[in-house]
C-alpha cells in the first residue's frame, strides 16, 4: 500500500510544474533520519492570509500529518510573504509529498523519511580534512614516504583504508561551496546554502531565525545519555566545521551565539583556539558584546580548562571526561610553523597542541563512555593555507591530518566496532604539474620547471619520526599551481618567514594588487590573477572530493554520493533513526 501510495504521488509530483511562488522547507528531495527534528516551513509570496492557502502531507491537512497545530505568519517579520511554520517537526519512515497551493499557483516536493536497522559501531569517527584535495594527498605522500622509480615509500594512513567514494559538495544555491554548508550537510543530513548552518536558508531577516534541522551531536544528547560526543580542530573552535556540530545559523560569522550554541550542547571534549569569545566583554582581548563568562559557565558544569598542550596531558592523566580545550586566541598554528618555521604564533602560544596531540587525548577521554562516542576531528588549515597559496603549510597539515588518522585506526584496531571516516568538505584547485630544479638553465622561474620526463623526483631533506620534511627549501622542489588566485608573485620558494600572503589592497583601498614582498628576488614571477580585483586570495572548486573509510559501515560508501550521505551513513552505523 505504502509502495503504491508513493508511485501516485510521483506521478502527481510529475505533472505539477516547477513552482516559482511557495517554497517549501525542507526543500526537495531531502532526506531526513526518522525521529529527528526539523522545522517545517512554508513561504507564500505577496502576503496571502491563512484562508486563502492549504498545505498537505500526502493528501492530508498539515496539522493531522504532523499531530500538531502549525502556526499561520501574515506578513513574517514585516516582509510581504506569509509562512506556515511548525518547529520541532518529527515524521516517521516513509515516502512524503508536500503540496502546497496558493490560489492558482502549486508548489510540491517530496521527502524520504528513512529508519535506521540495527546498530553496528559503537563509535564513529569523522575526520575533516578542510579543502583537502587529491593534489593534496599526493604531496604529502611523496613529502612524507617518498618516492623512488614510479613508486611510493609507503601508503599513508588516510589512503590504506579499504573503501572509497567521491563526495560532491555543493550547496543548494551554489555549485562552490564554503566550508559552513559543506559541514554542516556531513552533520545533519541536510543541503544548505553559504555560509549557512544548521538550517535552511529561508527569507527570515534574523540569521538565527531560519528553519533549523537537527545536528548528529543534539540527536546523540537528546537519544543517547551514555554516548559521549567529542569535537576537535585547530581553527577557533567557533568556525564552520566545528561550528556544524552544534550551530543554527544564517551567518557562520555569529561567534558569540555559537558558543552558547556549543553551551547548550556541551560536547564533553570540545578542543581548538578561539578563546575570545568566551569571555565577557569586560575582559581584555575579549570579542563578546556582552557579559556572559563562558569559561566559567563550562567549569561550573563540571568541565576542565586546558589552553596549553601541557594542561590537556595533565587533563587527560588526572582522569578528566569533560574537557574544554582553547589553545590559542585565533587559530592553532600549523605543522609546518609548529615543527620547521617557528612562525606565526609560537611565540605567543609556544604550548599548543597540534592535531595528532589532541586526537590522542580526546580518544584517551572519551574512551570509556558507556555506549561509545561520536568524535569529529578537523585539520583545518589545509584550507586557509590552501586559500593563501601557502602549499607546503597545507600540505604539513595533511601530513598531520595523517598522522591522526594513524593514531584513530590504532585505537580501533581488531575490534570493529569503531567507524572512521576521512573526508574533505570541499576542494581547492591545486595541482603538482612537475618540479622545481634550481640546476636546470635560465632566468626565470618557468625555466626551472621540468615537466613530464623532466619533472624529477625532489630531493627534500630527511623525514622527522613523524614522516615531516626536516628541510623543504632545497634544490629540486614540488611544483604546485592553483587555478584560482588574485593578481599575485610567485617565487617557487617556500614562506619560512611566516605564511604567505598573495595579496593586498591597493592604492584605492579597494582593488588587491600583487604583494610587493614575494616580486623581489632572481625567480620571482608576476601573475595576472583571474578573480575579481576586491579577492586577495584562492577560493575553493567545486571538484568532487575522496572520502576513504573502514570499519562497521563503511562498505556503504562506493562510486558517487552527495555529501549528505556521510550523515546517513553514520547514523545508520549509530541506528540513531526511530522516536
Amino acid at each position: 500500500m505504502q509502495k503504491r501510495t508513493w508511485l501516485m504521488a510521483a506521478a502527481m509530483l510529475a505533472s505539477v510544474a516547477p513552482a516559482t511562488a511557495q517554497t517549501i522547507y525542507p526543500l526537495n528531495r531531502a532526506e531526513i533520519l526518522e525521529g529527528s527534528r526539523f522545522d517545517f516551513k512554508v513561504e507564500f509570496p505577496n502576503a496571502p492570509v491563512s484562508a486563502d492557502v492549504k498545505v498537505t502531507i500526502n493528501g492530508k491537512p498539515v496539522n493531522e500529518a504532523f499531530g500538531r497545530e502549525a502556526q499561520f505568519v501574515q506578513n513574517e517579520e514585516g516582509q510581504k510573504h506569509s509562512a506556515l511554520w511548525l518547529r520541532g517537526a518529527q515524521l516517521p519512515a516513509g515516502q512524503y509529498v508536500i503540496e502546497a497551493t496558493q490560489g492558482n499557483e502549486k508548489a510540491a516536493v517530496n521527502w524520504t523519511v528513512y529508519a535506521t536497522p540495527e546498530r553496528r559501531a559503537k563509535n564513529v569517527i569523522l575526520f575533516v580534512g578542510d579543502g583537502l584535495s587529491v593534489a593534496h594527498r599526493t604531496a604529502a605522500r611523496i613529502l612524507s614516504k617518498g618516492w623512488e622509480q614510479g613508486l611510493y615509500g609507503g601508503e599513508l594512513a588516510i589512503d590504506d583504508m579499504p573503501n572509497m567514494a567521491l563526495i560532491s559538495t555543493s550547496g543548494t544555491d551554489s555549485i562552490v561551496t564554503d566550508s559552513a554548508n559543506s559541514a554542516s550537510a556531513y552533520t545533519t543530513g541536510h543541503k544548505s546554502c553559504v555560509n549557512a548552518l544548521g538550517i535552511y536558508c529561508a527569507k527570515n531577516a534574523l540569521t538565527l531565525d531560519h528553519p533549523k534541522v537537527e545536528t548528529i551531536s543534539e540527536v546523540i544528547k537528546r537519544k543517547r545519555a551514555g554516548m559521549a560526543i567529542g569535537v576537535v580542530t585547530n581553527s577557533e573552535i567557533e568556525d564552520a566545521t566545528p561550528a556544524a556540530m552544534v550551530a543554527h545559523t544564517r551567518r557562520r560569522s555569529d561567534f558569540n551565539d555559537i558558543v552558547k550554541m556549543f553551551f547548550d550542547v556541551q560536547p564533553d571534549v570540545i578542543m581548538g583556539g578561539g578563546s575570545p569569545n568566551f569571555l565577557p566583554k569586560s575582559t581584555p582581548g575579549t570579542k563578546r558584546t556582552d557579559d556572559l563568562d563562558f569559561i566559567a559557565k563550562f567549569k561550573e558544569a563540571g568541565y576542565s580548562l586546558a589552553t596549553t598542550k601541557t594542561e590537556m596531558n595533565a587533563a587527560v592523566a588526572g582522569g578528566s571526561k569533560k574537557l574544554l580545550g582553547l589553545y590559542n586566541t585565533s587559530n592553532i598554528d600549523g605543522a609546518f610553523d609548529l615543527r620547521l618555521a617557528k612562525k606565526g604564533s609560537i611565540s605567543k602560544f609556544p604550548d599548543q597542541p597540534d592535531v595528532v596531540e589532541q586526537t590522542k587525548a580526546a580518544l584517551e577521554m572519551l574512551k570509556g563512555a558507556q555506549d561509545g562516542f561520536f568524535l569529529m576531528v578537523e585539520s583545518a588549515r589545509i584550507d586557509k593555507y590552501s586559500h593563501s597559496l601557502d602549499w607546503e603549510r597545507a600540505v604539513f597539515d595533511t601530513i598531520m591530518l595523517d598522522n591522526a588518522v594513524k593514531a584513530a585506526k590504532e585505537f580501533a584496531g581488531d575490534r570493529n566496532d569503531t567507524l572512521i571516516i576521512v573526508v574533505p568538505d570541499h576542494a581547492h584547485p591545486i595541482s603538482i604539474i612537475g618540479t622545481y630544479d634550481d640546476d636546470r638553465p635560465g632566468q626565470l622561474l618557468r625555466d626551472k620547471l621540468g615537466t613530464y620526463h623532466e619533472s624529477l623526483p625532489p630531493n627534500y631533506g630527511p623525514r622527522d619520526a613523524d614522516g615531516y620534511p626536516t628541510k623543504v627549501d632545497t634544490s629540486r622542489r614540488l611544483a604546485v599551481a592553483f587555478g584560482s588566485y588574485p593578481d599575485t608573485c610567485d617565487t617557487g620558494r617556500p614562506y619560512l618567514d611566516g605564511e604567505r600572503v598573495p595579496a593586498v589592497k591597493g592604492p584605492d583601498g579597494k582593488t588587491n594588487i600583487a604583494n610587493e614582498k614575494d616580486c623581489t628576488g632572481p625567480l620571482a614571477t608576476r601573475k595576472q590573477g583571474n578573480l575579481p580585483f576586491e579577492a586577495n586570495s584562492g577560493v575553493h572548486a567545486a571538484d568532487d572530493v575522496l572520502l576513504t573509510a573502514m570499519g562497521p559501515g563503511a562498505e556503504r560508501f562506493r562510486g558517487h554520493k552527495p555529501n549528505t550521505f556521510v550523515f546517513r551513513v553514520m547514523a545508520e552505523a549509530l541506528a540513531l533513526g526511530g522516536k
